[in-house]
């Protein structure tokens, strides 16, 4: 609770992306189950100190470029997975229930669907929950509430320094965490930034947002919370509830603390029912639904990501690692569509001239070699690169290797068309590379 008031107050000022709620959530606290089990509480606060200050440097030296990398595979798998997660974690609230739970639950999502078409001058989530809250206790149902669930804080959070040593030893206890966590929380904060994004039709500033989201982590671990991120739940229901400034993300920090210590007493009588259809419309707007609808129609390579992004979340329930699976397998199978070079060839009198086409890297450097008829019967030949470009330096050994082969055989070579790029690099690495046509 400290986290979610700290992290959600501080980003409202810092932050990047106006609109997006930030807290303490699931994917960051699975990681720090075995350091709190292992170390104690007071390391999980430094741990978020040196977390912030990781993700803060992120900003400045604007890594968070790297988002671009993430494909929309991932993004749709990102998005599915945390929809699916989102619902089956209501189930449980299912079990052993009354027919009158099921029948508060619809009524709920009935309220939610449909009130926006009378006004949307109040968040309809908002008036379900009034509504169903006020239903149960009228009729004096025997459902489970927020206060069967736990017990709300009492104190205010205050200022304080983590109890550890500070010695390279705690350091080199923290900092692996530290790092897991700041690229894990970053993860997340910057694709549910996108898919915020994409909703309003705005562009928010990533770099501003990995500094702000380290900034809150530092002052949620001096307050004694843990370190959090964006949750796409929360802000999904922000936005589509017509919260799209900072105003929204400050209100809904500073509000969980008049919830707390202000209206505690009326809130642990709120039913389960009341908020389990609000996560269900959560669950449901989360969805990609259209990338299940065109899923026979995008190449089966895309389809194969998102699946195994969906698959990996679901199974380790770490939205940061599906995601960065998800990534690494996208590129290798881009790196496999690009090794397919083609090489076509010609004769003028007894020259013979292979035109090159494709990308010519360390994964096509078989095909290439093998592209060629070494034994044949021409005074010259000529590699034509004008519709292929060298990328490195086993590009550059495969052409010399197929230089050397031709000149075995007493056959000249020539290569023309290489673009400004790929002829630096050949003129700097390659050992036959005074056989290079201007």
């Amino acid at each position: 609770m400290y986290a979610a008031f700290c992290i959600a107050v501080t980003i409202s000022f810092v932050g990047g992306r106006p609109g997006m709620i930030s807290a303490a959530t699931g994917a960051m606290a699975l990681l720090m189950v075995t350091l709190v089990k292992d170390h104690g509480l007071q390391y999980l606060f430094a741990v978020t100190i040196v977390t912030g200050i990781v993700q803060i440097i992120f900003g400045v030296f604007k890594l968070s470029s790297f988002m671009k990398f993430v494909p929309k595979s991932v993004m749709s798998g990102f998005l599915n997975s945390l929809g699916i997660l989102v619902f089956t974690a209501q189930l449980p609230h299912f079990k052993n229930a009354t027919w009158q739970m099921y029948a508060l639950v619809a009524l709920g999502l009935a309220i939610i669907y449909l009130f926006p078409r009378i006004t949307t001058a109040v968040p309809s989530t908002l008036i379900s929950i009034i509504i169903v809250t006020s239903i149960a206790l009228m009729s004096g149902l025997q459902l489970k509430t927020v206060g069967d669930m736990g017990s709300l804080p009492k104190e205010l959070p205050f200022f304080s320094i983590p109890d550890v040593p500070f010695t390279l030893e705690t350091l080199a206890i923290i900092l692996p965490y530290s790092v897991m966590l700041a690229v894990i929380g970053l993860l997340e904060s910057l694709l549910t930034a996108s898919v915020l994004d994409d909703m309003t039709h705005t562009e928010s500033n990533k770099h501003k947002e990995a500094r702000g989201q380290g900034i809150a982590n530092v002052v949620a671990g001096f307050f004694g919370g843990m370190a959090g991120c964006a949750m796409i739940g929360q802000s999904v229901i922000n936005i589509k509830s017509g919260g799209r400034g900072r105003l929204s993300t400050f209100v809904a920090g500073g509000f969980l603390i008049v919830l707390l210590f202000v209206l505690g007493d009326y809130v642990v009588h709120i039913p389960m029912a009341a908020l389990v259809a609000v996560m269900i419309m959560v669950s449901i707007g989360t969805f990609d639904w259209n990338s299940v609808a065109t899923i026979h129609k995008v190449p089966k390579g895309n389809a194969f990501i998102m699946i195994v992004t969906v698959v990996i979340v679901l199974i380790t329930h770490n939205l940061g690692l599906g995601v960065i699976i998800g990534t690494i397998i996208s590129a290798v199978l881009f790196a496999f569509n690009m090794a397919k070079i083609h090489v076509k060839h010609l004769y003028i009198e007894n020259k013979k001239i292979y035109e090159i086409h494709g990308q010519l890297f360390f994964a096509s450097t078989a095909e290439y070699i093998n592209a060629f008829s070494y034994n044949e019967d021409v005074k010259e030949i000529e590699m034509n690169f004008t519709n292929a470009h060298v990328w490195d330096d086993s590009a550059v050994a495969a052409i010399d290797k197929v230089i050397m082969k031709y000149e075995q055989n007493g056959v000249k070579v020539r290569i023309t068309g290489l673009n400004e790029r790929s002829s630096k690099l050949v003129a700097n690495l390659a050992t036959y590379n005074k056989r290079i046509a201007s």
